[in-house]
């Protein structure tokens, strides 16, 4: 299995750097869980880390594209954002039930002092890198 490629974006880094510290180690730890999930991915050979709506993003060719941010406005809460139009939302509320809080069909969202459940996070995370291979699948894999 050939390593993935990462190809960043200057102003992904840039974003980063302006969030408080309060909440940039729990965005840098959703960063660094989503590359560890695509690296266990032997179909994706390249992430694009890069900004979508001023959002950090994440683009893989096979997937949809998966953003995270904190928003001044909500300080308590940091997002894990999905197309809104994919199944993807509707289906880990599903499948994951009250395990995650959602936002409509958009969004997972954590409050800053949750501990993340990582297993089923990493699950919706390959189920949006991979989401042009599994969106007809009932529950996309999960």
């Amino acid at each position: 299995m050939p390593d993935l490629r990462i190809k960043t974006d200057p102003k992904f880094e840039t974003k980063f750097a302006t969030y408080p510290d309060f909440v940039g180690g729990k965005l840098q730890f959703l960063r660094a869980l989503i590359i560890e999930t695509a690296k266990e991915i032997t179909e994706i050979e390249t992430i694009e880390e890069t900004l979508k709506w001023g959002e950090p993003s994440f683009v893989t060719k096979q997937g949809s594209t998966l953003r995270i941010d904190w928003k001044e406005k909500l300080p308590d809460q940091y997002q894990m954002y999905f197309k809104c139009t994919s199944r993807l939302v509707v289906t880990f509320r599903l499948v994951f039930g009250e395990l995650f809080e959602y936002e409509k069909n958009r969004a997972i969202f954590f409050k800053i002092n949750q501990e993340v459940p990582i297993p089923a996070l990493k699950q919706c995370i390959k189920a949006s890198l991979m989401y042009h291979k599994v969106k007809k699948e009932v529950t996309l894999e999960l």
